[in-house]
């Protein structure tokens, strides 16, 4: 129990430690590190997803020979049409955009942008939940390694995130106190939605497959519909590449070392 407590709450200090840096950098970060911050967060999560969830869900089914392959696919395209819906539902601003998405409402400004990140950090919570559940239960494939490994790695992929939400925030006008705290209360939805996820798959083993492929299904509605289109954007969008790569990796040896 105590390291599945650990494991829950090891995102949410990566994202703190992120959000900590508007107390030592300037109002705005440059575009490249910027640039270069988003395409590591994008490739730890494509290859979370891949490694850690996807794989893992396909091998539990590796009785049904070829049809293996279908929890996965059902899983990942309801873990893309959930978060299109709260997409949709849910008023947001991104990073780095006036133009609001979701349904009108008089929200302010650092409101949406919070609501945004809460919508990008749903996934990750859920994808640390359902690999910790994996692990609990044991005989499925899942150590509990391979669960410290998804949990690190998502870690690493929100500190630089943290530090993309809590900058714009001190730029937009608040106090170095309030974007940090922001920037770290946008990282609690992680443990929360991961709690949630645990609680539901402990009674509900048989259909853990699609737990995993629907957790990577959100991860990679993220990274398409966020991450990359900003990280592509104006300026240095080579180095989002580069980070792009270096993210991937660096997920990719944390899971096949650690699992």
């Amino acid at each position: 129990m105590e390291g599945t407590v650990i494991g829950l709450l090891i995102p949410l200090l990566g994202t703190m430690f992120g959000s900590a840096f508007v107390f030592f950098m300037k109002k705005d970060m440059p575009a490249l590190v910027q640039k270069t911050l988003l395409g590591f967060a994008s490739g730890v999560m494509v290859a979370a997803s891949v490694w850690s969830l996807l794989i893992p869900a396909m091998e539990m089914c590796e009785a049904d020979g070829k049809w293996a392959v279908l929890p996965a696919a059902i899983g990942f395209c309801l873990g893309m049409a959930f978060l299109l819906f709260v997409d949709y539902v849910t008023p947001h601003l991104h990073i780095d955009s006036d133009t609001p998405e979701g349904p009108r409402s008089h929200l302010s400004r650092t409101a949406m942008l919070s609501l945004a990140v809460t919508i990008h950090n749903l996934p990750e919570g859920m994808a640390v939940g359902v690999v910790l559940a994996g692990a609990l239960q044991g005989g499925i494939g899942i150590s509990a390694t391979a669960a410290l490994a998804m949990s690190l790695g998502i870690a690493i992929q929100n500190i630089p995130e943290g530090a993309i939400i809590s900058m714009p925030m001190r730029a937009a006008g608040n106090s170095r106190l309030r974007s940090f705290v922001i920037g770290s209360l946008s990282g609690v939805v992680e443990p929360i939605g991961g709690l949630l996820v645990i609680l539901l798959a402990s009674f509900m083993t048989p259909v853990l497959p699609y737990f995993l492929a629907f957790a990577a299904g959100a991860m990679f509605y993220v990274v398409v519909e966020e991450l990359i289109p900003e990280a592509s954007e104006g300026v240095h969008s080579n180095l989002s590449t580069v980070g792009f790569a270096a993210g991937f990796v660096l997920m990719m040896v944390l899971d096949v070392v650690m699992g």
